[in-house]
């Protein structure tokens, strides 16, 4: 049995992993578009040309970057929004990939506060372990929530 390290944030249209699952849900979902989070993302080899690749890079470890991760969640969402199925994925698939899938069950409407899109993430991937600073981003754009 093959295992599978990517999930369904919203099941056939957002999947979410790491760089290591990139060419595995390339092969097994019907992915139009990538987004990459990492600050330093480049094209995996074999990557499909029928696939448009986007890069929203955020830095981890690094103050400032609210308008990197909020562009991230808006471009996921106006993808989705278009009727594109999309996967985003960081390096290892935790804090940053869990920060905007937070970001874009919020955007969605499929949870109403920080707290509770988080868990669902979490529910969704496991291995989500977002880190406080990013968690405060989010608490930022969602003051309310």
């Amino acid at each position: 049995m093959i295992k599978v390290n990517y999930h369904a944030l919203v099941e056939n249209k957002v999947y979410i992993g790491g760089e290591s699952a990139l060419l595995q849900v390339l092969r097994e979902q019907e992915i139009t578009d990538v987004f990459d989070l990492r600050d330093n993302g480049t094209e995996a080899e074999g990557f499909p040309a029928k696939v448009t690749r986007h890069h929203y890079p955020i830095v981890e470890h690094e103050t400032g970057q609210e308008a990197s991760v909020q562009a991230a969640i808006q471009a996921v969402k106006e993808a989705v929004n278009s009727g594109k199925t999309v996967y985003f994925h960081c390096a290892g698939g935790r804090n940053r990939t869990g920060t905007v899938a937070t970001g874009v069950l919020l955007e969605l409407g499929l949870a109403t506060t920080v707290e509770e899109a988080e868990a669902l993430a979490k529910e969704k991937r496991p291995d989500i372990n977002i880190k406080q600073e990013m968690r405060d981003v989010l608490k930022g754009f969602y003051p309310s929530k």
